[in-house]
């Protein structure tokens, strides 16, 4: 089957926001203090920089289902088992990538004194489990997906438990919690992996349309994306279920109408996957089968998730590390222990330059994810380039 171009397009832009948000988190001056959604203390500008954002994880892992049963269905009966195992050994690659690699370019940290379970923790688990299911019919899955995200917020009525073995495997599973293990030591769990599988799941059950004709894909892509927000703006209205934190009016129609679309994300509720996977499905139908100089831009990030995905973080870091000693700080002056990604207290830029580094680390990756994008599709034989 011939590679949809729409999923490359679609990652790469979702990729280019998200490295907005990661400088925002390292670089902004309030980022260490400030919750740029609390409608209490934000702007405007901080809110909407922060928001558009969330579409970034449920898009990269609803993609991850898809291109999974795109894979899968290019195989021969006899080839999908070496698929299947393909598919489990790049989840745990993935995980090993979280643990190591990823989470050192978080803290900069050699005695790794902070783990941090994010996005690719989520998708690596969730390959690994989907490996078993993709077995099952392409409908059977989807069905089990939108069983996980209509009703897994009912799970966050489960009471924390007091046994810490038991709290960290049903952090692990179904709620983001914070565990501080010892003075030197702390795990955040923000990602659990069975919200987002759901999203894994509904992706892969997808993949079966975009075997249609084009026309007709992008008709059906756009009917259920637009359902999708229809369906959140209804139960949205409602307050009765969906997300934990209900809307409500605020000091201005502009903040009543932030207040509305504020969704939650840790973990994330129905009511987050509603809006931002429509916004993803309605941007798709709108590009697919669309070759200008946009779609080919952003196809060359999306066609290296994994490699940009880990030298952007690099260099995210680096830059909150160059911004500290460019304001008069040494290396000595980085604070350094759990959770702590050693910027100095006092040390950050404003929102427009925060715009501005953005911009330039994107810029900055085009030709590397380029080259490298090139360098893969040319040596199709050496295999462990099939996990970056």
């Amino acid at each position: 089957m011939k590679r949809v171009a729409a999923i490359d397009v679609t990652r790469g832009l979702v990729m280019v926001i998200m490295a907005l948000d990661h400088v925002r988190d390292l670089l902004h001056t309030p980022a260490l203090t400030q919750n740029p959604t609390d409608l209490t203390t934000t702007t405007p500008a901080i809110f909407l920089t922060r928001w558009v954002t969330h579409l970034c994880a449920p898009t990269f892992v609803f993609l991850s289902g898809t291109s999974a049963y795109l894979s899968l269905r290019k195989q021969t009966s006899h080839e999908q088992t070496n698929a299947l195992r393909f598919l489990r050994s790049r989840g745990f690659v993935l995980l090993f990538l979280e643990l190591t690699v990823i989470n050192f370019a978080f803290w900069f940290d050699l005695p790794f004194q902070s783990l941090m379970l994010q996005v690719i923790y989520a998708i690596g688990f969730g390959l690994v489990i989907l490996s078993f299911l993709a077995r099952l019919s392409a409908r059977t899955v989807g069905i089990i997906g939108l069983v996980i995200i209509v009703g897994h917020n009912i799970l966050q009525l489960v009471p924390t438990f007091t046994d810490p073995a038991a709290r960290l495997v049903w952090a692990l599973l179904f709620r983001t919690d914070f565990f501080s293990i010892s003075p030197t030591f702390a795990l955040l769990v923000a990602y659990p992996v069975i919200p987002w599988l759901g999203i894994m799941l509904v992706g892969f059950a997808c993949g079966q349309w975009l075997q249609e004709p084009i026309q007709e894909r992008k008709r059906r892509f756009l009917r259920i994306g637009l359902g999708a927000l229809a369906l959140f703006i209804v139960l949205r209205f409602l307050n009765m279920y969906g997300d934990p934190a209900p809307w409500s009016s605020q000091k201005n129609a502009l903040f009543t109408f932030f207040s509305f679309i504020n969704v939650t994300k840790y973990p994330p509720s129905l009511l987050y996957d509603l809006v931002t996977l429509g916004l993803m499905l309605v941007f798709f139908a709108s590009i697919d089968g669309i070759e200008n100089a946009f779609t080919r831009w952003m196809t060359v990030y999306g066609k290296v998730p994994m490699f940009y995905y880990i030298l952007h973080w690099y260099l995210v870091h680096l830059s909150m590390i160059g911004m500290a000693l460019w304001q008069g700080y040494s290396l000595a002056d980085l604070p350094s222990g759990p959770m702590n990604f050693g910027r100095p207290a006092n040390a950050g830029i404003s929102l427009e330059y925060v715009y501005l580094v953005w911009m330039t680390i994107v810029l900055f990756l085009y030709p590397l994810c380029r080259w490298y994008g090139r360098y893969k599709s040319e040596h199709p034989t050496m295999r462990w380039l099939r996990y970056i």
